[in-house]
């Protein structure tokens, strides 16, 4: 694969404008494990921890409209 042409600098550049970046500390070994899982569920590191977070919060937004 080539260099990126400026047009796709550019889209790219565009789209990384729509999202923050958040760190996360966590041991070595518990990267790998989760980095692990994603694969296997066919996501990338990234796409799972953000899935995993969404559940928690529906889950919690349920549980706190039952009390």
């Amino acid at each position: 694969m080539g260099e990126k042409t400026e047009a796709q600098k550019r889209a790219q550049k565009n789209y990384m404008e729509k999202f923050v970046r958040v760190e996360i500390r966590m041991e070595p070994q518990k990267r790998e494990v989760v980095q692990s899982h994603a694969q296997k569920q066919g996501e990338s590191l990234n796409g799972f921890i953000n899935r995993a977070i969404d559940e928690q919060l529906k889950r919690d937004v349920s549980s706190s409209e039952g009390e």
